[in-house]
Parts: structure tokens; C-alpha cells; sequence
């Protein structure tokens, strides 16, 4: 054991440069992070730190034992190695497996801390900060240490048997993510009496998102149905924290008393402490393209094009991206970078062909004929002492910094030269290495042209393919009468930092689903080659369904809504007035599994502690229609049918779902769930 803390501490002692430096590169391009605390832990620890979903100290209970089972067979039989775990905390706590490489090791660092910007600046993680009662920033780890001594001590309690405690948290695990991520939220702004829908709409209309999603996520009738927090369930607007409703109205069934009971105070506890940690981890489920996107992106910006992997290093790095951004199935760093780097070249397009259109004889209508695109990638090139920083460009750079160049860092190139002729001496914490980091002589102005997404050379033709009707709409909206002489003078005038800028503010208001439906183009699902696959009735068989920019979008988006799972919402807490429960499937195309969905069932049942009923709509097919179907190649239609499933804590019976009931849990095409911070002002 001894010699194992020896080598944490040598690994960390190594890593100390690493850290400091990262945490720097972060901020000079931009981001503003939590302070990141990194700790080594070895093999079996990173193991157990991925069971306990990135923390220490949880609640007693057999899932995490299966799930450090489960990595270590994926670790064994060669299925996936961790690299990293972070969690959302200020600070952030990273861990770090001391067997990973030097090279492992700073991709990690530099992937942190692009998440824990995310976790700093994105609305959705301060979801979570606005339930508690002690300021605004987070505290996770404290608070899963509570719950998991709370815990605990219910299943050392002798007056309570540990059996109970573990079948209350299977039954309340069972439905973790039937919660309402935005209520908290919403409650907050509605009680604010200065709150004017009319600015709602215009920002409604800024972001540009579809008719369907805005009709979905926000109109007068959802603002008039929250006024109240404990607002009761009904068939116009259900109740959608079903473990909040369960834990305020729900019993506990007595085989003893042949009824159902009032709980106990410690059942009740159980329930809302795994309630606020559902609540805790869902935006981290609501942003997982996004999150892991966004740091893909920077973790390759800084060890790849700002080169802080070393010489040795980068061929070890290159083919640890190109294993994680490699991985098959829906890969959320794959999918995420992809549509982060959509989006800056988009903005960046959309700057420099507004500059373009202002130029004395070029028009939307001329544009591609006119503009030479050759010689304007060769204007938007960084100037060569910008993107060649070195020791050897010292007095170019100090000439630049004389004139009041805002992409020189005046004081670190000060610094620099006088380390470069041996005022500072190397070890000194004031030295500057220019040779092995050139970003530190430069600002955030001067790295967004060394990086500028548009002179990239996998990039360059992204102005050329410009569409005829973005260029229209560009021109349209031009109301000032600024004009340039030549395109040199137009692009001279280009802001760099444009598509930064705007990456930043979509990652503050943005979730998964809205990034998807706002960015997900045509153009983007061409140039990245997605499309969708159905399984097909007619064949048994999965066949590619479309390449569609719709398509490929309502599937993803599909995906993500309530993190991937079943809307399930209460619409009545005394249903048929017998005191049973009526939960609804909001359907929206996707059919339930029943086998799943039954099994829930008995598990609510033990929540609710009367009998429970689930409402959903499958589609039916009879023999006939799907051997025609066979025959003439195509899909079969399918009738959609209402089901009620009843369970009673012994058998489960179906009735046919009547018209009322049907007509409330039927979702528009796509069931868009989603209120950005920004939406609400």
C-alpha cells in the first residue's frame, strides 16, 4: 500500500505542470471553468468511482456492486477502458488513472476542464443550484455523503429490516427519471411579478427554434396550468414528478391488514433523497451530446492545433481520439464535436459573406460567380506571426505588442523575452517558454485567429457552398449602408472571434434537444453522412430508412427527449374514484415495452400501495396486412390502439383505453419536453 501512494504522488508531482498549464490554456481561449481538484486513484478505484457514477461515498445498495462487475468485464475483455471521471462540483473533482500514459493523461486534464466550464456556465446544471437553500453553487458530494449515512443508518436500524429499505430503492430506482427537470424553475419565474411574456416571445423567436418545439415547450396555456407547485394531477395538464406525487399521496400495502397503510416517516425520506439525487444527475443526462461534444472539441483544439501534447506524445493522442471519437453505435463525442464544429463554421460563414456582401459589385445573387474563394481563404489566413509564435519571431511579436496589437499579451511576452535571454531563469513560476507554449504571448483575440475554423484546410470550402437563400436573407436584413472599396478591406474587418463567441452562448442555454433541432441541418447531415434505420414488419428485418436532414433529426431527437425514456406523467390520483393511481405514456410514435412496462408497474404498485393503472397506445397488425405488405415490398400501416393496463398487486388485466383518455396521452410528432433558463428571461 505504501508503495502505492509513493507512485500516486510521483504521478501527481508530474502532473502538476500539466494542470496549472491546462487550466490556463482553458481560460485564455475563453472558458471560465470551476477549479478542478485532480486526484490519481488506481485500477480498482477508478472502477469503483465509475459504479458509484463519479463519487466516493453513495447510499448501501446491490447496483453498485453490479455495476463495478459490469466495468471490470469491459475492462477485461477489452470493451472499454475509463480515462477520466468528472463530476459537476465547485470545485469539480476529476479522477485520474495512474496506469494511463503521459499523453492519456493530458488529454484527460484538458477534457476536464472543458467540462467543468460546461458544468459552470450551462443553465441546465444550474437547475440543480436553484433547489437548494445554501447559494448557488453546487455541493454533490456533500450531499450524496448525507444520503448515502441517512441511508445507512435506516438498514442498521433494528426496528427496521434492511429487506424493506432495499425494495423501497428498487422500486423508487425503477422510475428515477419520472421527475420534472424544469419545474423548480419554472415555479421561480412565474412568482416573479415583473414577468412580461411578450419578452419571452422575442427570445423565443431569437433562438430560431421550430414551430413544433416551440408550441411544445412553451405557450400561455403551460405558463396558466404552473401557477401553483403542488398543482394536482389531471387529464389537461398531469402531473410529471411522478416520484414527487407518489412520495406526497402514495401508501404502503399491508399483507397483514389486507389494505394499504400511511408510511413511515424513514420510507418517505428514502424517497425524496433519491428524488433530489435524480434531480442532481438529470442535466447531465439532458446534455450529454452537447457536454461530451464541447469537450471533445477544446481537448482537441488544445493537445492537437495548440500542440500541448508533446512531440512524443501526439501520436499516442491521435489514436486515443480516434478510438473514442471511433467507437460505433450513437457516439455522443463523435455526434457532439461534429455539431459544435457545424456551429462555429456556420457563424464564421455567416460573418465573413455578410462582410462579402457589402463589397462594391458583389451581391447574393452574383456572390458565387464573383467572389474568388480562393483568394479570400488566403485574406482569412492568420498572419504568420500569429499562427508561427516561437522564439525565433520574439521581436516581430514585441513590434506587434509596441503598436497596441490587441492579440499580443504584453505582459507574458515581456515575460517571454526576458526569460528567451536569461533574465528569468526556466524554473522561475514567472518564466515563459514560448517554444513549448506559444498561446501564453497571445490573447483570447489573438488564439480565435490562430485557430480561425474558416483557414482551416478541411474547412475551406464551407464558404463556397454557402446556399443561395441564406445569402438572400442575409442581404435582406442588411440595414446599414457600410461598403467596402475591396474584399481585402471587407475581410480585413472580420471578427475572429465570432464563432466562439456564439459557441459560448449556446452552451449556456442550450440542452440536447434544443441543440439538435436548432443545428442539425441538411447541410450538416449530408456533410457527416447520417441517416436513419426502422426495424421493418415486412422484411424482420432493420433497413436504412432515410437520409433526410427531418428525419435524421426527429429520430436523435426522439432519443434524447426525457433522457431517452418513456414520458410517463400522473393524470389522476384517484382514478374511477377508488384511490387508485392513473399514470399516462405520453405517446409520440414510440410504442412501450410491455414486458418493462409491466414489471414498473409492480414496482409502483409497492409505491403507491393500491392498485395502479398505466394508459399507452400500441399499434396492432393483423396477419393479413403484414403478409400484403411482404408481397408488394412495402411497410404495413398498423392500427393504433388505446390500452389501460391494471394492476392490482396479484394479476394484471387490460381494458381498451376509451376516446378521452386516448385523446389526453397522444404527444404532437416529436414530444419536445424542454424550457432553457433563457426562454423564461
Amino acid at each position: 500500500m505504501k508503495d502505492e501512494r509513493l507512485d500516486a504522488r510521483r504521478i501527481a508531482a508530474q502532473l502538476d505542470e500539466p494542470v496549472t498549464e491546462a487550466a490556463a490554456l482553458a481560460r485564455k481561449l475563453g472558458l471560465d471553468p470551476y477549479p478542478v481538484n485532480y486526484w490519481i486513484v488506481d485500477h480498482d478505484e477508478m472502477n469503483e468511482l465509475i459504479a458509484y457514477s463519479g463519487f466516493q461515498d453513495r447510499y448501501p445498495h446491490w447496483r453498485w456492486g453490479m455495476a463495478y462487475d459490469r466495468q471490470q468485464k469491459k475492462d477485461q475483455f477489452g470493451m472499454g477502458k475509463a480515462f477520466e471521471i468528472v463530476n459537476n462540483d465547485n470545485p469539480s473533482h476529476a479522477f485520474l488513472q495512474e496506469s494511463n500514459t503521459m499523453a492519456d493523461q493530458k488529454a484527460v486534464i484538458t477534457h476536464v476542464e472543458a467540462h467543468a466550464d460546461f458544468f459552470a456556465n450551462n443553465s441546465w446544471f444550474g437547475l440543480y443550484s436553484d433547489r437548494g437553500s445554501t447559494g448557488s453553487d453546487p455541493d454533490a458530494a456533500a450531499m450524496l455523503e448525507r444520503h448515502g449515512e441517512a441511508i445507512a443508518r435506516y438498514m442498521d436500524d433494528p426496528e427496521i429490516d434492511r429487506t424493506d429499505v432495499e425494495r423501497l430503492i428498487d422500486a423508487v430506482l425503477c422510475i428515477e427519471d419520472t421527475i420534472d427537470q424544469h419545474r423548480p424553475l419554472a415555479a421561480a419565474d412565474i412568482e416573479d411579478e415583473d414577468h412580461d411574456i411578450d419578452d419571452i416571445s422575442d427570445k423565443l423567436d431569437q433562438l430560431g427554434l421550430s414551430e413544433d418545439v416551440r408550441q411544445q415547450v412553451f405557450d400561455d396555456a403551460w405558463l396558466e396550468a404552473r401557477t401553483a407547485a403542488d398543482e394536482a394531477a389531471g387529464l389537461e395538464e398531469p402531473q410529471r414528478d411522478v416520484i414527487a406525487f407518489l412520495r406526497d399521496h402514495g401508501k404502503r400495502y399491508d399483507p397483514e391488514a389486507g389494505k394499504a397503510l400511511e408510511r413511515e416517516e424513514w420510507e418517505t425520506d428514502v424517497i425524496e433523497r433519491l428524488r433530489e439525487e435524480s434531480y442532481y444527475f438529470a442535466a447531465q443526462k439532458m446534455t450529454k451530446i452537447m457536454n461530451e461534444g464541447w469537450a471533445a472539441y477544446w481537448e482537441s483544439l488544445m493537445m492537437g492545433d495548440e500542440r500541448f501534447a508533446g512531440t512524443d506524445e501526439f501520436i499516442t493522442y491521435a489514436d486515443h481520439q480516434a478510438r473514442v471519437l471511433g467507437s460505433p453505435g450513437l457516439n455522443p463525442y463523435k455526434l457532439g464535436k461534429e455539431l459544435w464544429e457545424h456551429l462555429e463554421n456556420t457563424t464564421n460563414r455567416k460573418t465573413v459573406a455578410d462582410k462579402l456582401l457589402r463589397v462594391e459589385g458583389i451581391s447574393w445573387r452574383n456572390f458565387s460567380e464573383t467572389v474568388d474563394f480562393q483568394y479570400v481563404a488566403e485574406l482569412l489566413a492568420p498572419d504568420d506571426v500569429i499562427a508561427g509564435v516561437c522564439s525565433d519571431r520574439l521581436e516581430e511579436l514585441q513590434a506587434l505588442a509596441d503598436a497596441g496589437d490587441p492579440r499580443i499579451d504584453s505582459e507574458a511576452l515581456d515575460r517571454a523575452v526576458r526569460t528567451h535571454e536569461g533574465a528569468i531563469d526556466p524554473g522561475d513560476p514567472n518564466a515563459v517558454d514560448v517554444d513549448r507554449y506559444p498561446w501564453k504571448v497571445l490573447t483570447y483575440e489573438g488564439l480565435a485567429e490562430r485557430h480561425y475554423s474558416l483557414a482551416k484546410r478541411q474547412n475551406r470550402g464551407f464558404l463556397k457552398d454557402i446556399d443561395r437563400s441564406e445569402l438572400e436573407t442575409l442581404a435582406r436584413y442588411m440595414f446599414d449602408d457600410e461598403k467596402y472599396s475591396s474584399v481585402a478591406a471587407a475581410i480585413a474587418d472580420v471578427e475572429y472571434t465570432a464563432g466562439w463567441d456564439r459557441m459560448r452562448e449556446v452552451r449556456e442555454s442550450h440542452n440536447d434537444v434544443t441543440f439538435i433541432d436548432a443545428f442539425l441541418t441538411g447541410e450538416f447531415v449530408m456533410n457527416n453522412n447520417y441517416f436513419t434505420y426502422e426495424y421493418s414488419h415486412a422484411g424482420s428485418e432493420y433497413r436504412v430508412a432515410s437520409t433526410a436532414a427531418e428525419d435524421v433529426k426527429k429520430k436523435l431527437l426522439l432519443q434524447f427527449t426525457n433522457f431517452g425514456k418513456p414520458s410517463i406523467a400522473v393524470y389522476d390520483g384517484n382514478f374511477a374514484n377508488r384511490g387508485e393511481l392513473l399514470l399516462g405514456h405520453r405517446y409520440n410514435g414510440v410504442e412501450l415495452d410491455f414486458e418493462q412496462a409491466t414489471d414498473t408497474l409492480e414496482r409502483v404498485y409497492e409505491l403507491w400501495g393500491r392498485p395502479v393503472n398505466l394508459m399507452t397506445i400500441r399499434t396492432e397488425y393483423d396477419d393479413h396486412e403484414l403478409e400484403v405488405a411482404r408481397r408488394r415490398g412495402r411497410e404495413p400501416e398498423g392500427t393504433e390502439v388505446g390500452v389501460r393496463i391494471r394492476y392490482d398487486g396479484e394479476a394484471f388485466d387490460e381494458y381498451e383505453l376509451k376516446a378521452e383518455l386516448k385523446a389526453a396521452i397522444e404527444a404532437s410528432d416529436v414530444d419536445y419536453d424542454t424550457k432553457p433558463d433563457e426562454w423564461l428571461g
